[in-house]
């Protein structure tokens, strides 16, 4: 959630169960947009369950390659080999999707940045629409919250889906995943937004001359329904509902059967964080129940990502993080990177080992990976100038998978 928007009072309600609660939420600016957003949740929910339900046998688990991705016509192709530098450099932002002067800053920044670097591939990594997702496909906040701020930044973008995508009476609550089947359908039409699932993989492949296995392979995963604010409603979207259990097959499948030399996972919702949000599974200072917590995507990531995944890219909160790996990340790296809209509160309020952090302002990050190696690069960014500053760079000489 926003950090203008309240907690809820207790783990795992619903959202009405929250709303009698906590009487508070009908005053102000919060309470305004639920009262805005019941009207067309009624209309349109019911429908995005029963398309997104019928839909998900078609779109999960897409493995999705360069070749695949040049021959659809009018999408900025994915690339098929590394840039002048012998590298795939790829753009990460997090939680941007505002259409403020914030947003459309850090994007001017990191159009020189991507100009001077390279960069051929970015990453979305959820809270794309702020603050209730999309009403529909077609929805004009695409293009004031995607499209025109990252004007010039003419690449794919891998997005995941964020619990403000998902929202539903309440927002960011991230109680209606079926709103995210949206922004499945708008990739479909659009250049840059790269969705073709709510969750999928896309490898890069060997430089030509080599022929060999993928440099490197990205798993974006849908963390929404095991880190929600409020319990899942739908069947479909249950903690250990169809979805997830088929959602975490596939990924225990592709990273197992991933050839590539750097793996690494896309998540919202982060596994490890120093910021104000919390760590999965005690979310928000929450240690019960099946959603707010986060108590099984920290299971999801202890099972099936840590020791086999080099990163963890995520989102949620809106700092800046490069953690360290350690024994209980089984040598994964976390790294959060939410700070493309929103700046944090100042602060680390929790105490993982870090290699550098920024708790108060704006700005991207930068990957670059080679057969060689793995970097990652953070930007600061000053809203006044519109200019990035490069504050630190971290690399990474062998691959978990060697080590």
């Amino acid at each position: 959630m926003c950090d203008d928007e309240l907690i809820p009072p207790s783990p795992d309600l619903t959202e009405e169960q929250w709303l009698r609660a906590d009487p508070a939420l009908s005053e102000g600016p919060v309470g305004e947009r639920v009262r805005e957003m019941r009207a067309p949740r009624r209309r349109t929910v019911l429908g995005g369950v029963m398309a997104g339900a019928a839909a998900l046998t078609v779109l999960q688990g897409g493995t999705q390659t360069a070749a695949a991705a040049t021959a659809r016509t009018g999408k900025f192709p994915l690339p098929t080999g590394p840039n002048r530098s012998g590298e795939y450099a790829v753009l990460l932002t997090g939680d941007a999707g505002t259409g403020d002067v914030a947003q459309h800053a850090v994007a001017a920044a990191a159009r020189e940045v991507c100009r001077a670097e390279g960069i051929g591939l970015a990453v979305g990594l959820g809270d794309n629409i702020y603050e209730n997702g999309p009403e529909s496909a077609d929805d004009s906040e695409f293009r004031t919250k995607f499209e025109d701020p990252n004007s010039g930044l003419d690449m794919p973008w891998l997005m995941v889906l964020g619990n403000h995508d998902c929202s539903g009476l309440i927002p960011g609550s991230g109680g209606d995943p079926s709103r995210g089947d949206r922004e499945v359908t708008y990739a479909q039409g659009s250049r840059r937004w790269y969705m073709p699932s709510r969750y999928y993989n896309v490898a890069l492949p060997a430089p030509a001359a080599a022929d060999g296995d993928p440099v490197v392979e990205f798993f974006a995963i849908d963390t929404n329904p095991v880190s929600s604010y409020v319990a899942q409603l739908d069947p479909h979207y249950w903690w250990n509902g169809p979805y997830m259990r088929e959602q975490r097959t596939w990924l225990d499948s592709a990273l197992k059967a991933s050839r590539a030399r750097w793996k690494i996972v896309l998540g919202h919702h982060p596994y490890l964080n120093n910021g104000k949000h919390g760590s999965a599974g005690s979310y928000d200072g929450f240690v019960i129940g099946n959603y707010t917590s986060g108590i099984h995507l920290k299971e999801l990531y202890e099972e099936v990502v840590c020791g086999r995944a080099d990163l963890i890219l995520s989102g949620h909160d809106h700092t800046l993080q490069i953690l360290e790996p350690t024994a209980r990340t089984g040598g994964t790296r976390q790294i959060v990177c939410g700070a493309a809209g929103k700046a944090g509160d100042g602060k680390a309020h929790f105490g993982h080992p870090s290699t550098w952090q920024n708790f108060s302002e704006h700005g991207f990050m930068v990957l670059k990976v080679s057969e060689r190696a793995m970097t990652v690069e953070a930007y600061t960014v000053d809203v006044a100038t519109r200019k990035a500053r490069l504050a630190h760079r971290t690399r990474t000489a062998a691959p978990l998978s060697r080590v």
